[in-house]
């Protein structure tokens, strides 16, 4: 979807303000729709009756837009209630929070479900999204509060009560206990944070993981798992991560059955401890462990290390004690590593960022977190296959500083993942948006290149393989991949597959050790923001036609207004163009009015010979800029090419003022004209110009009152 700038730049910059005052934080989240849970729930008390959500109402409107919207018969018997009105002792929780109470309903979100199945197993994290403070009897009001991790922020989301019901039955998400209700209302509260329960449709366990946790998920298929899993895995429980296992099966229909071995096929594991034990008068004293939980409660491994197995005799109390063995039918067993690679297929390592760690003994990831967005026609340039554009995707200057501190490896290298998620796009089903085909590439930086910041240009990506790279473009929301480099500096460079796909996301780094990683900004400079004194000395055969021309439009008082700067420009570029084999229909306007601001020292709103004169002499100028980059004669440069005409102009910007001007100035078919080029050229040296008469001390930064904003932007 587009972006106006007065829109979304003005959100982003209410957003990194509130970022620098904590706000997004674990203990401080963003308010979703702005409703303070505490403040409504007070209010609402007081005046002794039950919270509304007018931001997520009980109508069609929250329930879906097509399968679930106005034309669909499904929702035509469907009737929202508070839990009050479907049973008669209402509870938030029963008994703790369990796996069981979660129930799927006529809605397929089971990906979400299995998320929130793993969630209870780690209580502090449960009640992180699921606050305990809540309840149908102590100061009830009807409303309810969940916290989700959202692209980079938390939010605390507020609900109201009331659930879609079918004949007196939740329709959605409900417990096995008919009176609990705290899985159905999270359910409502990630439908609000989605816009509609129907946006739920479809998904990846791992996506509910992440918006649970903050964390990054790994994906390893066991037939292609690196050689390194025993340590990777081992590090990962190390830093809380939280992982899990399965078990592919082959037939949709035997989804979940029991194998011989005690295993079951379809159904997701717990991975809770990686060990290392020695065993007695064995040939290898060493045995790799690993340690899995059937969330069921029940039904383990019956082979190797299994409960009560002779493998067990080979190994001393002590190592038994370590390794806190119990034999019971709980739903935990043990299994060697290499029974672990042949009988499971598929693990997933789900890495925590260090505010969901409060245990100083965890060896924690550090984490950096990048926002960016791809605009078309500017920085939406597509992967490697497009090298004309490739290089026009936003860069982010990797820094690598410290190599792992890993006894077992030799190798100096630093290890870090490294995700892209694409942003909203769940949420803009409902228009008609689908998942964007994602991915990035690593390049390492020259050391001549190194710290000076730039964004690296066409020619560079053209003689330079990339170090690394995502295996493959997938349409996800969120492609990852563990790496291991030398330490060094890097670029990454994120990008769709196609190029012109315009969509915002976000760029997380997580790293063993110390490193940094942030968006290539140029520093923001103009080489010649005051104008130049016309030159002296003879006058050309040229300059004499100017004038003879100037003085016939001018009249007596030898200054001209916008219109007949238009005028004199017309005749000015048609006797000019034919010499220099150059086409243009003219200046509008209002392109006009912006070069008399430009150029008027006086504050006349008019234009005397010699401002023309050094207006012409930039006008020549930036005609030969545009030449250049308009090879093949169109009358038109590509809106990609204006980074590189802006630079060549004189002026550094960084992305987010090129975005700007790419929406500003270029038409429906990403092409800029000369007349839009000179216009945003003009703008651009005017508002510099101002800036800096502004900018008495030098330090970049102006205090403008209301006035003084609005004489700048209405004359600029």
């Amino acid at each position: 979807m587009p972006y106006t700038p007065s829109g979304f730049f003005c959100d982003r910059l209410i957003r990194e303000r509130e970022r620098r005052d904590g706000e997004g934080s674990v203990n401080k989240p963003l308010r979703f729709s702005g409703q303070d849970f505490a403040q409504l729930k007070q209010e609402y008390l007081q005046k002794k009756t039950l919270f509304e959500d007018d931001t997520f109402p009980a109508t069609v409107e929250s329930l879906g837009y097509k399968e679930l919207g106005h034309k669909s018969n499904k929702v035509k018997n469907i009737v929202w209630k508070r839990p009050k009105e479907i049973s008669d002792n209402p509870q938030f929780i029963v008994g703790g929070a369990s796996r069981t109470d979660i129930c799927q309903g006529d809605l397929g979100d089971c990906w979400l479900l299995a998320a929130i199945a793993s969630l209870t197993l780690n209580e502090k994290l449960l009640f992180r999204v699921v606050p305990q403070d809540q309840s149908f009897t102590e100061a009830y009001a009807g409303i309810f509060h969940f916290q989700f991790w959202r692209y980079g922020d938390w939010v605390d989301v507020v609900v109201d009560d009331r659930i879609p019901t079918f004949n007196g039955q939740l329709v959605f998400t409900k417990s096995a206990e008919r009176n609990e209700f705290w899985s159905a209302l999270l359910e409502k509260a990630y439908a609000k944070l989605h816009g509609s329960y129907e946006a739920l449709k479809g998904g990846n366990t791992t996506e509910a993981m992440e918006d649970f946790t903050g964390g990054v998920t790994e994906f390893y298929e066991m037939k292609e798992a690196p050689k390194e899993l025993y340590r990777i895995m081992r590090k990962a429980l190390e830093r809380g991560s939280l992982m899990g296992c399965s078990i592919d099966s082959l037939v949709p229909a035997r989804f979940e059955t029991r194998t011989t071995t005690g295993l079951v096929k379809g159904h997701a594991y717990s991975v809770t401890a990686v060990e290392e034990c020695k065993q007695a008068q064995q040939k290898e004293n060493k045995v790799r462990l690993v340690r899995l939980r059937n969330p069921w409660g029940q039904v383990e491994w019956n082979g190797p290390w299994s409960d009560n197995s002779k493998e067990w005799t080979t190994i001393s109390k002590n190592e038994k004690e370590k390794l806190q063995l119990e034999n019971a039918e709980d739903g935990e067993f043990w299994m060697s590593f290499d029974d672990f690679k042949k009988n499971y297929t598929k693990i997933e390592i789900c890495n925590l960022t260090p505010d969901a760690l409060e245990d100083d003994k965890l060896h924690k990831w550090t984490v950096s977190v990048n926002e960016g967005r791809w605009v078309r026609g500017c920085s939406a340039g597509g992967c490697r296959n497009y090298p004309d554009t490739f290089w026009t995707n936003p860069q982010y200057r990797l820094r690598l500083l410290e190599e792992d501190d890993d006894p077992d490896d030799n190798e100096v290298a630093c290890t870090f993942v490294v995700a892209l998620m694409q942003k909203n796009r769940r949420k803009q089903r409902k228009m008609g948006a689908n998942l964007f085909t994602i991915g990035f590439s690593i390049y390492e930086v020259p050391k001549e290149m190194q710290g000076n910041k730039q964004h690296m240009q066409k020619e560079f990506f053209l003689v330079n393989s990339s170090k690394a790279r995502v295996k493959a473009y997938i349409n996800l929301r969120e492609v990852s991949q563990r790496f291991r480099l030398t330490p060094g500096e890097y670029v990454i460079v994120p990008s769709t597959y196609e190029p012109h796909e315009e969509g915002e996301f976000i760029l997380r780094v997580f790293s063993e050790k110390r490193n940094t990683s942030e968006e290539i900004e140029n520093r923001i400079e103009a080489d010649h923001p005051v104008p130049a004194p016309a030159s002296a000395g003879e006058e050309s055969e040229e300059d004499q036609q100017f004038l003879s021309i100037f003085q016939q439009i001018a009249g007596d008082d030898m200054e001209i207004s916008a219109n007949e700067l238009r005028n004199v420009l017309k005749r000015v570029l048609t006797n000019y163009s034919e010499m220099e084999n150059f086409s243009t229909e003219g200046f509008s306007l209002e392109s006009c009015r912006s070069m008399i601001a430009l150029m008027d020292m006086e504050g006349t709103g008019r234009l005397n010979l010699q401002e023309f004169r050094q207006l012409w002499n930039k006008i020549k100028q930036w005609q030969g800029i545009f030449k250049h980059y308009d090879g093949e004669q169109t009358g038109s440069i590509n809106s990609y090419e204006m980074r590189n005409a802006v630079n060549d102009a004189g002026f550094r910007l960084n992305n987010q003022l090129y975005d700007i001007i790419t929406m500003r100035y270029a038409n429906e078919n990403m092409n800029i004209d000369f007349d839009s080029f000179v216009s945003c050229l003009v703008r651009l040296e005017g508002m510099f110009r101002a800036f800096q008469a502004f900018d008495q001390d030098g330090d970049g930064t102006i205090r403008l009152s209301v006035l003084e904003w609005l004489q700048l932007t209405m004359y600029a």
